[in-house]
């Protein structure tokens, strides 16, 4: 979409020259320039790295002086802070034999996408002429204002031309004084909700640009099953020999399929961890919060991408392998896999978009009773505010099912419990932690002890 020449944007409807278009709003980029550099330039207070989650960004580091490779170190590990230059890429000149950067289009009018707007990629506009229109973002929709014009009684056909009259210049004063009024009352609220639709924006924006679980993503995804364990050694003994034989099997098929697990799960907590910097008020917190809030709430927030690819037999990771219900049940216990099996499908009877989605991944993120926080009002006061966006963004996705904004909160606690009992199964591994052999970014994320040679 080009701007329009400066002749024509000097038109207005009410001078009765418009095309049926108002004022366009395509100069709101230079606004949100100009916005942005009257900000002072501050660094977030983020404990962890920006960067391609791919790239070697998660070091671990000890709190203590190393002892010898041979020697086990269970203290506390960290992760560490890395500052990564950003990349800037321009288009190639066309006379420049350097290749020209490829752009996404917009799904909607065809032109360079800007982003993720409500759930797809494009520039920037309305998408279902629902927008709000109110002074400080009047110039945002050509649509949307061009419909509350119409509804507030704007007609090209009574423009006037001329002088206008002494009566009807008194009349427009005083409505003008009341519209004044009105507004002066109404300026707060609409701030207010002009603040919950930029939370909403910047969690949907994170969510699609970290989660490997979107519907987009997940749209096609080929299925493979997990690899299988390599054979054990067969005994023909017989007697009390087998028996012992078939446990000590068991047992490494165990710890065999978990490191196959934790190797697919831990690309998400990657994500994850990008996902969090980009929340609203995470980077305010300090470093050990960040660091509790995402260690503690990573499996509960997994738990809710992954249940998408979650149907009665299996679990599907973000490459397309997939880890049968049987393979899980040796992993932990056929109790467990079962109440987890259970919430997916009751999680997905909401029918949650990833918007929604994103927000609810935000919700459970800034739990202000996690143990060990200490910014807790700080926490509960993000909290709230992504609580009524998520509000918002369900009322107006599901506006003929009032009880979905409950049935999903109560999802909060029936997560919490979840994530207790997976934190209580993990105890088998943080014993046998020596037959493991884990990225030491997920033993780190479950406080799973490593050997010091496994950290270099």
């Amino acid at each position: 979409m080009l701007p329009p020449s400066p002749r024509r944007r000097k038109r207005c409807l009410g001078r009765g020259k418009s095309n049926g278009l108002i004022k366009s709003s395509h100069f709101l980029w230079r606004i949100r320039i100009i916005e942005r550099s009257k900000r002072p330039i501050q660094r977030p207070r983020c404990l962890f790295a920006a960067g391609n989650p791919s790239s070697d960004l998660f070091r671990l580091q000890q709190a203590v002086p190393r002892k010898g490779p041979s020697e086990v170190s269970a203290t506390k590990l960290t992760l560490s802070l890395f500052l990564v230059p950003e990349q800037h890429y321009a288009a190639a000149d066309s006379n420049s034999s350097t290749p020209t950067k490829s752009f996404v289009p917009c799904k909607v009018c065809g032109d360079k996408a800007s982003g993720y707007h409500y759930g797809v990629t494009s520039c920037e506009g309305c998408k279902d002429g629902k927008c709000l229109v109110i002074r400080l973002n009047r110039n945002r929709c050509q649509y949307c204002r061009f419909k509350k014009c119409l509804a507030v009684g704007m007609s090209r056909d009574s423009v006037r031309y001329g002088r206008v009259p002494k009566r009807s210049r008194e009349r427009s004063t005083e409505e003008q004084s009341r519209v004044s009024t009105s507004d002066a009352e109404q300026s707060d609220p609409d701030t207010k909700q002009l603040a919950v639709y930029d939370i909403i924006l910047t969690v949907s924006q994170a969510h699609h640009a970290n989660c490997g679980y979107t519907e987009e993503q997940t749209r096609g995804l080929v299925r493979k099953p997990l690899m299988l364990p390599p054979p054990s050694g067969s005994s023909s003994n017989d007697g009390p020999e087998v028996a012992s034989s078939t446990a000590e099997s068991l047992e490494q098929e165990r710890v065999w399929l978990w490191q196959q697990f934790a190797s697919h799960v831990t690309p998400s907590v990657q994500r994850v961890v990008e996902f969090a910097k980009r929340v609203p008020g995470f980077c305010e917190l300090s470093q050990d919060d960040q660091l509790i809030l995402i260690k503690v709430g990573f499996f509960e927030i997994w738990l809710g991408h992954v249940a998408r690819q979650t149907c009665d037999s299996s679990i599907t990771f973000t490459d397309g392998t997939y880890i049968t219900k049987q393979q899980m049940d040796l992993i932990y216990d056929p109790e467990f896999v079962s109440s987890l099996f259970h919430f997916a499908a009751s999680f997905n009877s909401l029918a949650l978009n990833d918007t929604e989605l994103g927000l609810f991944s935000a919700v459970v993120l800034l739990s202000a009773d996690r143990p060990g926080v200490t910014d807790i009002k700080i926490i509960e006061q993000h909290q709230d505010r992504l609580i009524e966006a998520l509000k918002v963004q369900v009322g107006r996705n599901h506006a003929s099912d009032p009880q979905i904004l409950s049935n999903l909160l109560m999802k909060l606690p029936e997560l919490r419990n979840l994530g207790a009992k997976h934190s209580a199964h993990l105890d088998w591994f943080r014993i046998n932690w020596q037959m493991l052999r884990l990225p030491p970014l997920f033993a780190e994320i479950f406080d799973i002890p490593k050997c010091e040679e496994d950290l270099q």
